[in-house]
């Protein structure tokens, strides 16, 4: 069952938080339970879902006017902020409902138009519906009990059963301006009722404050659950680990070959694997289940209409696999080829390939651009396994057919904006960064990240590792482990597959400086010294090498050498000499791995301040040489220290050239002795 999370304390904080005007302090507790709703994935999902508060506030002239402030485009209800609810004008909003039809490019000009702030984002698709409703406070969700409800082929009966008259019942309309007035007029028969029920699409509840209306969401929500059962709901978003994920790096790289041309991006996975997503998979109904569509209308937008679903037998080779997609695309086109023609204006065929599946024996797989979107893909195709499940032994799960699906999938605003935007060079790229919690290796993660890709940081520390990440952002991954252990290597390969399905981007970057004399070094230490300097380099190398041929499309292997390959220092050997066999490593791979589409490459740095170069090192040489740190730390050509991020953009620059293999990028300032070439 869900919980009312609801504290006055906490909504009084808020209200004082927000200000001394009325106005705001009302706003203010409307984000608060806005974050209610959002936070509790059973009530609220991506792709679905708005609050809203209708409140009075003086014009340009003074004269006091009513506003609606409703959730905007681009935000989300679990982080939402009053900025994010923007206001529109109220008036204007209730004029529009004496036109017979007005299309959703208008509704969003109007909307626009009446806004209180040119600069704010574009009100909901759904923002005439919450006008319509002449309550305070109204809040739409996509509640996972309502969704098996919405969904029923008697929903009406068993809502009725549920509800008595205390729920409105409004037949399916596409989001917009007649679903608007259709909600309205249904709320008109009667008045008393407490909230909305759309069928195949979700629920409204409203009230006089903020609590009424959040109260009436999670006890309608409740009582709809315990009708059919729903007492103990399972977490959306488990990820166990799992030993068998050989099959996820090949889907990925099939994907893209399908859908895209050579040199595109990979889809980006997010797996979950909970025991419920294996029992949904013993099923003996999910072929039919998996073609009925999903849950909400809002979903296929993210997830398209339907799963690609893998069975063991599918699973044995490539080309299996292969066949599996190909198949999936051509039912896709073939969809898109029978409802495309019906449409009111040209269409444009989006990309063929799933957005989600079904696997045996792995379990529920969100794919994306990117791993939020991926992350988004996983929730709406968890919960619908979720509901498909219930609803189907409730009695049956029919959502909106083929005609409906495809008029949201290619909804005239959602068209607008393909070909709009670049994506960031590295966006669908997963790098992995070894010595990630480092000094160079988070600045190298950072630099990655600023430019779209999804980042793997691999170290020993897990508390830095946390540390890291912190700064790094949510859509990033860790993996604790020493990496000179055995089979580390492949720990960290199955890590990057199970955080993302994959591999693009290998920054070897750990290292330590071992010193002293050549005739002093005990063997012991000159062996850690390698195994961390040249055997780690070699174990990961080569471990995604084999991963990335897995996928079958290139990918980058990326070294971090050392200017004591070329140029020794005194007491450095046990350092030097095993970054000289991997600046050899390197150009041996290079040659063995250019047939799979493999770049190998370097990056040459010296005197970066990090775990190798400590404030204490620093301070003993720059004495020890009779200069100040910043001399010290600037003893090159140019005069000036290298710092970590300097690093980075070697490396990334290094990942932008793509017609560059088997070079080595000196980041020291220029040092002639060191010079390659």
């Amino acid at each position: 069952m869900i919980e009312n999370w609801y504290d006055p304390k906490n909504a009084a904080e808020w209200r004082a938080a927000a200000g001394s005007d009325p106005a705001d302090q009302e706003l203010g507790e409307r984000v608060y339970t806005s974050r209610l709703i959002g936070q509790n994935p059973d009530l609220l999902m991506h792709g679905g879902g708005n609050t809203s508060v209708k409140l009075e506030r003086p014009n340009l002239f003074g004269s006091v006017e009513r506003v609606l402030h409703v959730k905007g485009s681009g935000w989300d209800l679990d982080t939402i902020e009053a900025p994010g609810l923007p206001g529109v004008w109220l008036d204007p909003l209730l004029k529009a409902r004496t036109l017979e039809v007005l299309s959703d490019e208008d509704m969003v000009d109007y909307q626009r138009a009446n806004l209180l702030s040119s600069s704010s984002p574009n009100p909901s698709v759904e923002t005439l519906l919450h006008a319509f409703l002449p309550h305070k406070y109204v809040d739409h969700t996509h509640a996972t009990p309502f969704l098996i409800l919405a969904d029923l082929p008697n929903a009406e009966e068993v809502c009725r059963k549920i509800f008595g008259d205390r729920l409105g019942i409004v037949p399916y309309i596409m989001p917009g301006f007649g679903l608007a007035k259709k909600a309205a007029e249904v709320y008109e028969q009667n008045p008393e009722v407490e909230g909305l029920l759309l069928l195949k699409h979700g629920h409204f509840a409203f009230g006089g404050s903020a609590k009424e209306s959040y109260d009436r969401i999670v006890s309608h929500t409740n009582e709809v659950a315990a009708y059919l059962g729903l007492t103990d709901l399972t977490p959306i978003g488990e990820r166990k680990p799992a030993a068998n994920l050989d099959a996820l790096p090949v889907l990925r790289g099939v994907i893209a070959e399908v859908s895209v041309d050579r040199d595109g991006a990979m889809p980006v996975f997010d797996l979950r694997n909970g025991d419920h997503t294996h029992d949904f998979m013993a099923r003996g109904d999910i072929d039919a289940l998996a073609t009925r569509g999903m849950a909400s209308p809002d979903h296929v937008i993210r997830t398209k209409g339907r799963p690609l679903v893998l069975r063991q037998s599918d699973l044995a080779n490539r080309d299996t696999i292969k066949a599996k997609v190909e198949a999936f695309a051509d039912d896709y086109r073939a969809y898109f080829d029978r409802q495309a023609p019906q449409a009111n204006e040209p269409k444009t065929l989006l990309s063929p390939d799933p957005k989600h599946a079904w696997i045996e024996g792995i379990g529920v797989v969100g794919m994306g651009g990117n791993a939020k979107a991926a992350s988004v893909a996983a929730d709406l195709a968890e919960q619908n396994i979720r509901v498909r499940a219930v609803g189907e032994d409730a009695g049956g799960f029919y959502p909106i057919g083929e005609k409906d699906m495809f008029d949201c999938e290619y909804w005239s605003l959602e068209q607008a904006k393909l070909g709009k935007g670049t994506p960031p060079p590295f966006q669908g790229k997963v790098v992995m960064v070894t010595g990630g919690a480092g000094a160079i290796g988070l600045a190298t993660a950072k630099a990655f990240a600023a430019k779209g890709a999804n980042v793997l940081l691999v170290d020993m520390d897990q508390t830095a590792l946390d540390a890291a990440q912190a700064e790094l952002g949510k859509w990033h991954a860790t993996h604790a482990d020493d990496i000179t252990s055995e089979d580390a290597a492949d720990r960290a390969m199955n890590a990057a597959v199970l955080a993302f399905g994959g591999l693009d981007i290998l920054v070897s970057n750990a290292g330590t400086a071992t010193t002293g004399s050549m005739l002093e070094l005990e063997d012991a230490a000159f062996r850690a010294a390698f195994e961390l300097n040249f055997f780690a380099h070699k174990n990961f190398a080569t471990a995604a090498a084999r991963l990335m041929q897995a996928q079958g499309r290139g990918g980058q292997i990326l070294f971090n050498i050392s200017k004591q390959a070329v140029n020794p220092g005194k007491n450095f050997g046990a350092y030097g000499t095993p970054k000289a066999a991997t600046l050899f490593l390197m150009r041996q791979l290079t040659l063995e791995l250019a047939g799979s589409g493999i770049r190998v490459n370097g990056v040459n740095a010296d005197r970066i301040r990090s775990g190798l170069l400590t404030e204490d090192f620093i301070k003993q040489r720059a004495a020890a040489r009779g200069v100040s740190e910043q001399d010290y730390m600037g003893g090159n050509l140019l005069g000036r220290e290298v710092e970590a991020r300097h690093v980075a953009d070697g490396f990334v620059n290094l990942a932008l050239m793509e017609r560059t293999t088997g070079h080595v990028v000196t980041v020291d300032g220029g040092n002639t002795e060191a010079e390659l070439r």
